[in-house]
């Protein structure tokens, strides 16, 4: 299955197929091969792609982490979510129905739908980055169903030490709201 979300992110940094190729240290038509979804990379590979695009190395295998997600949280109150240090989404589970998550991937909140909801919700992921600790607070959101509110939990990312994004667990708490 093409990884779209993958030629997405890579044009969207401006970048060609050799480009981010001769980054991750891998011939060209291999990681064409990967874009095309006919080939998997390796968690090595996946890595240096990662690393060369700035996203979680996370994202190349989030089908085989949504199968194990599925069992439990799909049609939960839970999402899931990886950013990057740009805000941008990397990887998404369980979002709203008002959203598909493959159009979600390298876009920010903002850039998806502006409203209080995710103004605040970038603030949240901004304060995660800038301060380097883990931020918690309840969020209210404009959707097709009407407001709903989310606890949303956001920690930052450290690879080797070094911070590469964060993540969130929301967890919709309409009902508890009087």
């Amino acid at each position: 299955m093409k990884r779209q979300w993958l030629i997405n992110l890579r044009k969207d940094k401006q970048l060609t197929q050799q480009c981010v190729a001769s980054m991750a240290y891998i011939d060209r038509g291999f990681y064409a091969q990967i874009e095309n979804g006919t080939r998997d990379p390796s968690i090595h590979v996946a890595k240096k792609i990662a690393n060369a695009l700035f996203i979680s190395p996370a994202a190349f295998f989030s089908h085989q982490i949504e199968v194990l997600f599925e069992s439990s949280l799909i049609h939960s109150p839970i999402v899931v979510a990886h950013f990057d240090l740009e805000l941008k989404y990397t990887w998404i589970f369980n979002p709203h129905n008002d959203f598909d998550p493959n159009d979600l991937l390298g876009k920010t909140d903002e850039q998806i739908t502006k409203n209080d909801g995710t103004i605040a919700l970038m603030n949240l992921k901004r304060e995660v980055i800038e301060t380097n600790h883990i931020v918690r607070k309840k969020i209210t959101f404009p959707t097709s169903e009407g407001f709903i509110t989310y606890d949303v939990f956001g920690k930052p990312i450290l690879e080797a030490g070094h911070l590469i994004g964060g993540t969130t667990v929301s967890s919709d708490v309409t009902h508890l709201i009087t």
